[in-house]
């Protein structure tokens, strides 16, 4: 038993104290509580999607505006650099350094050239394609007979504008134009046009710029790894985005149009401008995290101005709460009297509790003395069998003696053996029913149990003169048990069939055994029947008089009959008498030799038979 605990003291007082605030409320005050939230929801919806959409077109146009900027000087140094090829190809000097094949102060020639029309280098090539001047003196006798600059001047009269990847990374810019005399091909000038100053530039501000040609390949981008992509390949270059900033994402932008792409995890917007010159684009990708924090700072406003309404409305609609709190402090004041009132009766129920543990403990130690008085009334009911048998036995090996039959004398003694050898098993067994386990089970043949039980009853079945008809198998019919324990379990049941026999005439049991999906055994006799059947398996429950049982045998082997996996019953047959019927489970693949053993034993004639008929499946005992 447990007792149960009283409730905390001071829940009382927090159930009162907190509704004050709901309860003062009046009906006009929630509704106008109600219509200015949904107002306040209504005008941030409606705010987000104006002022997203306002900044996302600031923010394009501005960007459009600075392409166009640097689409301008793109297009301004391209122009001035496409003039140089041709003055340099009209200069006497280069012409007269190639004819006569002196280049002594060419490069030098160059080099101040290069200061004063700020190109980013001048090479001069002679018809073999070989770098005959330079203003970089490292690229002096390089051969470039393999590349598009000087193959396509040496083909055309005029300026060839070249796009090559450098061997450093990234791409250079020239034009090249050839030097003739007459149809002679004296020699090809190069200059290469600084448009990597631009790029550098683009790296100050917050923008990712980048410069594609006609085919769409990127070939100037403030991000390196974006050089010689296209733009959809480079904007694949990003790291997997985790599963939050894929829900960010996903809820960020609930209400505007969001952005066009993400760069790094991070939205951006696209915008793009032409560039006059061979087909070229200039895009940027303006971060459209600027445009969310503009637009939740006017709603941050917004919302700050409804919660101030709020509060306005939530004191105006309070103050008949505030004419509330002195009725609310003396009800505190009761409730902290109540809560005296309730230690002092929680403080008598842990006496009382305390008294109840006690109870409990000397409840426990009768029960274990109940339970030991149980055990010697079980050893005494389950040796009482065996020892009336070895009286019997005795007796008659006496009587054999005195009649000098010396043969059926061992006979006897030989059975006082076995008994012996039995209450034994049976004492080992008594120590063991605390535990429920299998280890002493192995295949048995319920047909060698039937005939071991009967030969125990044997005595009794022969001074009741009680007529057994047995109904079995040829074959055998194996379980997995304990035998000693089955048997037992049959012995108290044919005990009980002869003792519920003793006021017929014609006292009969009727041992029926059949195998099908389970094993089922059913002792049947003519007697007076069950009472009450409900109880028959509760423990010192019987029906016997004063001195002849204590209730233990059927209560102890509907418990064998459990540990076996199996089930005991009980039921009134309908022409008289009772019926009980143990279900087992059935044990397959039997061993050849242990059927051929147990077999043998099963076929045992009992001594006490009156009359036997033989039949397939049944014999009468």
């Amino acid at each position: 038993m447990k007792s149960t605990p009283a409730p905390p003291a001071a829940r009382p007082v927090a159930a009162d104290t907190a509704a004050p605030s709901l309860i003062g409320i009046p009906l006009w005050g929630k509704l106008g509580i109600g219509a200015l939230m949904l107002a306040a929801a209504v005008s941030v919806w409606v705010l987000n999607q104006w002022l997203t959409e306002r900044f996302t077109v600031d923010t394009r146009n501005r960007a459009e505006l600075r392409l166009v900027l640097y689409a301008g000087n793109i297009e301004a140094e391209l122009q001035r650099t496409q003039v140089v090829p041709i003055l340099l190809s009209r200069d006497p000097a280069l012409r007269a350094a190639l004819e006569s094949s002196n280049y002594a102060t060419i490069s030098q020639v160059l080099i101040n050239l290069q200061g004063e029309l700020g190109a980013a280098s001048i090479e001069l090539l002679d018809a073999d394609a070989q770098v005959v001047a330079a203003t970089d003196r490292d690229r002096l006798a390089a051969v470039r007979s393999g590349e598009a600059s000087f193959v396509e001047a040496r083909r055309t009269d005029d300026t060839v504008f070249t796009v090559y990847e450098r061997s450093t990374g990234g791409f250079g810019f020239a034009y090249s134009r050839a030097l003739r005399a007459g149809d002679q091909l004296l020699g090809v000038v190069i200059v290469e046009v600084d448009l990597m100053k631009f790029e550098r530039s683009w790296a100050g501000f917050a923008d990712q710029v980048a410069l594609t040609d006609s085919q769409g390949r990127i070939i100037l981008a403030t991000e390196p790894r974006w050089r010689g992509r296209t733009e959809e390949e480079a904007l694949r270059l990003r790291d997997p985005p985790s599963p939050f900033l894929r829900f960010l994402r996903s809820t960020a932008d609930w209400a505007g149009r969001g952005p066009d792409a993400h760069i790094a995890n991070i939205g951006v917007l696209r915008a793009e401008s032409r560039v006059a010159h061979r087909g070229w684009r200039l895009i940027s990708f303006s971060r459209y995290d600027g445009v969310r924090e503009q637009v939740n700072g006017v709603l941050a406003l917004v919302i700050s101005g409804y919660a101030l309404i709020l509060v306005l409305v939530f004191y105006l609609v309070s103050r008949r709460a505030w004419s509330q709190s002195a009725a609310f402090e003396r009800e505190s004041t009761e409730l902290r009297r109540l809560n005296l009132r309730l230690q002092r009766e929680i403080a008598a129920r842990e006496k009382a509790q305390q008294e109840l543990t006690v109870a409990e403990q000397t409840l426990a130690q009768s029960s274990k003395l109940a339970v030991l008085g149980e055990m010697s009334a079980a050893v005494s009911h389950e040796l009482n069998q065996p020892l009336a048998a070895m009286k019997t036995y005795l007796a008659g090996a006496r009587l054999l003696l005195t009649r000098r039959r010396a043969e059926e004398a061992l006979v006897a003694f030989q059975r006082l053996d076995d008994l012996i050898d039995r209450m034994g098993a049976i004492t080992r067994q008594l120590k063991s029913y605390a535990r429920k386990g299998g280890d002493a089970f192995a295949p048995v043949d319920m047909r060698a149990c039937i005939a071991e039980a009967l030969a125990m009853m044997e005595p009794r079945l022969r001074e009741r003169r009680v007529l057994v008809v047995r109904t079995l198998p040829n074959t055998p019919v194996m379980v997995q048990g304990d035998r000693l324990r089955l048997e037992q379990v049959i012995v108290n049941l044919m005990r009980n069939a002869v003792d519920a026999t003793k006021a017929v005439n014609a006292p009969q049991i009727d041992i029926i055994l059949t195998e099908g999906d389970t094993v089922n055994l059913r002792i049947r006799d003519n007697g007076t029947g069950i009472t009450e059947i409900d109880k028959i398996f509760e423990p010192f429950y019987t029906s016997k008089g004063a001195g002849e049982g204590v209730g233990l045998g059927l209560a102890i082997s509907s418990g064998i009959v459990g540990d076996h996996g199996g089930r005991l019953t009980a039921q009134n047959a309908a022409e008289g008498g009772a019926v009980f019927e143990i279900t087992l489970p059935v044990l397959g693949n039997h061993a050849s030799g242990t059927l051929a053993s147990v077999s043998a034993l099963s076929e045992r004639t009992l001594p006490f038979r009156p009359r036997e008929t033989s039949r397939s499946d049944a014999d009468t005992v």
